[in-house]
């Protein structure tokens, strides 16, 4: 036997119910439909992840943590520079730079992610620079889908399609 739908009951025998029942169905009827909106409009705000244009300020991790990168904002873009390299590295020099004026320079505090701009959740049309082989790509990053704190970046040549993607962690100081 198919169960019937509380509806399909209400709209048979709605004439089985009287005026003053019809009357008191009518209205608990627009309760459950006033309650279903504002429910269903609090969840969507509620839950709307929007990313924010400086949820990207902020310190992360390279993708092998022995680096972080601070990233800030001046004027309408922004940039990233080594705060923190591993132990030993401190005075490590920028020894592959393709510059030899730029090649004495400390990888300490070198501003590595340049001239990004946000738009529609991502942040584009900056560089990043690899100290490791002294060479910089067009780069866009955005933050994974659901996680904060996890920034994606992907290094290219030309067109996006061709590069590589890391994924950057954001650095949560811990009390010691």
């Amino acid at each position: 036997m198919a169960t019937k739908s509380l509806a399909d009951i209400v709209l048979k025998h709605w004439h089985c119910l009287g005026l003053k029942g019809f009357l008191v169905l009518k209205n608990v009827l627009k309760v459950i439909v006033l309650v279903s909106v504002v429910l269903l409009s609090f969840g969507v705000t509620a839950f709307a992840s929007e990313v924010q244009e400086n949820d990207i300020v902020g310190e992360w991790w390279s993708p092998k943590k022995d680096a972080r990168i601070e990233i800030y904002k001046t004027e309408n873009k922004y940039f990233g520079k080594l705060s923190w390299v591993k132990p030993g590295d401190e005075n490590k020099l920028d020894d592959k730079n393709p510059d030899p004026q730029l090649k004495a320079q400390k990888i300490l505090g070198l501003v590595i992610l340049k001239d990004f701009n946000f738009k529609n959740e991502t942040w584009l049309d900056g560089t990043i620079y690899d100290p490791k082989n002294g060479k910089t790509y067009s780069c866009k990053m955005s933050l994974e889908k659901g996680s904060p704190d996890v920034l994606k970046v992907r290094g290219f040549i030309g067109v996006s399609l061709f590069g590589r993607s890391e994924s950057f962690e954001r650095y949560i100081p811990t009390k010691e």
